[in-house]
């Protein structure tokens, strides 16, 4: 359960940080750095309980590499989701009022620009948080906010940046996005995390076996392990 609720506390304030910063009279042109520093923070903040993925799209690459049991994907993904109704709930509450004017969508420019930072931050992720090249790193989320926050910044003005289902999801409730665009990134996400995690097991098979490894040993084995004498 301390997994799913740092899920949702994670998703929460990226999503509410997205809110109050585009809403209304936010950040204006630096809404990018504000979103890709609390995307940032929360990863540093949540990594040791939950692995901080905030992002069902990164729960589905995650997942795909090895690194995330079959049995926490879907409520990982529910409390993804719910951090974002709730963040866009708040945001509609601190924000009443304030005109919104929904992104207007070319569908395959969005497309493209969806799929190509999607797989930018699912890959960053897989290998700074998850291979063994980089393990116990100190950069993970400094690296991981700054995909989102290049990102934001490169196509915003294309896609709007999103690269979440999740946050897909929030900006449709805050009238940022007509909830009839949402496929363009459900589809462009998730088959961008696919991609990600294909092309990081293409590239770094000895992290691929290591995966494997964990994956099958279960639970029993784990603790028996631990209880054997040093």
């Amino acid at each position: 359960m301390n997994k799913y609720i740092t899920e949702l506390l994670g998703t929460f304030f990226l999503v509410f940080t997205i809110g109050c910063t585009v809403v209304g009279n936010g950040a204006g042109a630096l809404a990018p750095l504000a979103i890709g520093s609390a995307l940032m923070v929360m990863v540093f903040a949540g990594g040791h309980i939950s692995g901080a993925h905030y992002n069902p799209a990164v729960t589905l690459g995650v997942w795909m590499r090895g690194k995330c049991e079959t049995k926490d994907v879907a409520g990982y993904m529910v409390s993804q989701i719910a951090g974002a109704v709730l963040a866009a709930l708040v945001v509609k509450y601190l924000k009443a009022g304030a005109a919104v004017v929904p992104i207007a969508l070319a569908t395959a420019p969005a497309l493209l620009a969806e799929f190509l930072f999607t797989f930018a931050l699912v890959f960053v992720i897989l290998n700074v948080a998850t291979a063994k090249g980089t393990s116990g790193n100190s950069f993970y989320g400094l690296a991981i906010g700054f995909t989102v926050m290049t990102g934001a910044f490169a196509v915003g003005n294309i896609s709007g940046g999103v690269f979440n289902p999740a946050v897909a999801v929030g900006i449709s409730m805050m009238g940022l996005s007509a909830w009839n665009n949402i496929w363009i990134y459900l589809v462009a996400d998730f088959i961008a995390a696919m991609a990600a995690a294909w092309t990081f097991k293409a590239v770094s098979p000895e992290d691929n076996a290591a995966a494997i490894d964990v994956v099958v040993e279960s639970e029993p084995q784990r603790q028996r392990a631990a209880s054997r004498p040093q």
